[in-house]
Order: structure tokens, then C-alpha cells, then sequence
């Protein structure tokens, strides 16, 4: 009886992490993240600009040193002080931010969606309780991933209502696995 026990919860186990590895690499085929190379691309050598005009034609951004006093101290030793620097990947940078937060969203859709057919199919193999515990928790599982991946990016309002639809789902799952 004991080693059955121990069966179980090693399908449960193994249902949850096959299950969330399946979803994740299958979405990892077919939904290619964006890589920050295609947005910019890194050249074998850069050049750096070093005025406000020739760093904004390259798409950077100027950042002024405000230190700087104009006047250059004749010492053998010492470089001369820098007027500002260019970030040369600020708009290409700007633009990977946008695909992968939008890359994020797709993907946390995706979880959701899996998780909750998941939860469903659990349902219905109520008859078989190891997959289906597994089934459910592996449904869990794939929602609280989807979530973390997206939490940074999402509206505190979804927060919200994210937070508490999980929180009614739970407790109706509590309540119903209980009366059963």
C-alpha cells in the first residue's frame, strides 16, 4: 500500500513537469523570442560617436557629462575630460523592449490558455485520481508561469483581477475537491 502511495505521487510529480516542459518548448518551436542581434545587430568594430549630432544619427542617445568645464589641463597623464557619451544602442534597445514585452504577453496568453484546459481535462479523468491531481497541478503550475513571466509588463488592474480570479478558482476547486 505504501509503495503505491509512493506511485502516485511519483505520476503526479512526473505529470506536472513533463507537462509544463512539454508547453514551454512546444512554445518555444513554433513562437521564436525575439533576440536582441535582430534589433542590434553588433558590428566587429564600433566606432563611437563622440558629438551629441553624429551620436543621435546612429539612433543613440547623447548623454551630456555636466562636469565638463571646456577647458583641457595640459597634464602628460591624464586623458581629456569626456563632454558626454553616446549610448548607441538606445532606440534599437527601445525596440527589442517593445517585441518582448509583446513576445511576453503572446506567451503568458498561451500558459493561460494551457493551464486552464489542463485544470479542465482534470476534470474529466476525475476517475483516474493520480493524473488527475497531476493534471491539475501541472495546470497550476503553468498558470503561476505564465503569470511570473509577465507580471513586470502587466497593468496593475490585470494584476488584480488575475490575482483574484485565482483566488475564486482555488477556493471553488477547495470546495468542490473537498465535498468529493
Amino acid at each position: 500500500m505504501k509503495n503505491l502511495n509512493i506511485l502516485k505521487w511519483a505520476l503526479v510529480a512526473g505529470i506536472v513537469i513533463v507537462l509544463n516542459l512539454f508547453i514551454n518548448f512546444s512554445i518555444q518551436l513554433v513562437y521564436q523570442m525575439p533576440e536582441f542581434e535582430t534589433f542590434c545587430p553588433q558590428k566587429q568594430v564600433n566606432v563611437m560617436p563622440d558629438s551629441e549630432q553624429a551620436c543621435v544619427a546612429v539612433g543613440g542617445q547623447w548623454n551630456a557629462n555636466n562636469y565638463y568645464s571646456g577647458e583641457t589641463k595640459l597634464m602628460v597623464a591624464t586623458a581629456p575630460e569626456m563632454r558626454g557619451y553616446c549610448d548607441i544602442n538606445f532606440t534599437c534597445q527601445k525596440d527589442y523592449q517593445t517585441a518582448l514585452e509583446q513576445y511576453n504577453r503572446n506567451v503568458f496568453i498561451i500558459l493561460v490558455a494551457a493551464g486552464v484546459i489542463a485544470l479542465v481535462a482534470s476534470f474529466f479523468l476525475a476517475n483516474t485520481p493520480a493524473v488527475s491531481l497531476g493534471l491539475s497541478l501541472g495546470g497550476v503550475l503553468s498558470l503561476i508561469i505564465g503569470t511570473i513571466r509577465y507580471w513586470t509588463n502587466m497593468d496593475d488592474y490585470l494584476r488584480v483581477i488575475i490575482l483574484g480570479t485565482a483566488l475564486v478558482a482555488l477556493i471553488w476547486l477547495g470546495v468542490k475537491k473537498i465535498k468529493e
